[in-house]
């Protein structure tokens, strides 16, 4: 059975300390940069915003660091 997937494609721009971090993390797992961003991705959680806060949309999220 195939997954089928709702894709979105994006592009990020990651200085090279960022690139080199997130490759060496790819091989130590042995997973693909695609799986590691959207565990990533799956892990963020949102923060609900004051109403003093909503004049923009915009949404707050708690960023894990790959270390």
């Amino acid at each position: 059975m195939s997954k089928k997937w709702a894709v979105k494609r994006i592009t990020i721009n990651l200085a090279s300390a960022e690139s080199e971090k997130l490759e060496k993390y790819c091989v130590n797992t042995g997973r693909p940069a695609t799986d590691v961003i959207r565990e990533l991705i799956r892990s963020l959680t949102t923060t609900e915003l004051s109403a003093s806060e909503q004049t923009t949309p915009t949404l707050k999220y708690d960023v894990p660091i790959l270390k």
